[in-house]
């Protein structure tokens, strides 16, 4: 897809989203919302999509709330869980919500969903850690 949906604006994401993508978001009275056009690419060898695109996915829009709630301080996955709810097919729109759980020190608890035509295709929890902001590492 050439040109954004409208209401919805293209995400650079950079890295690897930008081999899953082109992305979209937008903002609506619940928080951001992610999108994800589907193709060919995204499918695994019995036609549906990738169990890989999803999960991505959900862990992209899930560091992309986390760095919202913390102030646009970067974080990194320390958990993601995943279950997959239904299949998706090449040609479906996905779409990530999130929403903040909890937050400790430097720590963020988040959950998403992904949907596709208003049914759940998977759902996510995740755990967050703020990363350093000089570069450096734990330990």
């Amino acid at each position: 897809m050439t040109d954004t949906t409208p209401g919805w604006r293209k995400l650079s994401a950079g890295g690897f989203m930008d081999h899953i993508g082109p992305l979209e978001a937008r903002r609506d009275a619940e928080g951001w919302r992610y999108a994800l056009d589907t193709g060919p690419a995204h499918a695994n060898p019995v036609g549906m999509i990738h169990g890989g695109v999803i999960a991505g996915l959900l862990d992209h829009a899930i560091a992309l709330a986390a760095w919202e709630a913390a102030e646009r301080v970067p974080a990194v996955t320390v958990q993601l869980d995943t279950r997959y709810l239904g299949a998706a097919k090449p040609g479906d729109r996905l779409e990530a919500t999130t929403r903040l759980r909890h937050r400790t020190g430097s720590l963020l608890f988040l959950d998403a969903t992904l949907s596709t035509g208003g049914r759940y295709v998977a759902a996510a929890t995740a755990v967050m850690k703020l990363a350093k902001q000089n570069g450096g590492r734990d330990g």
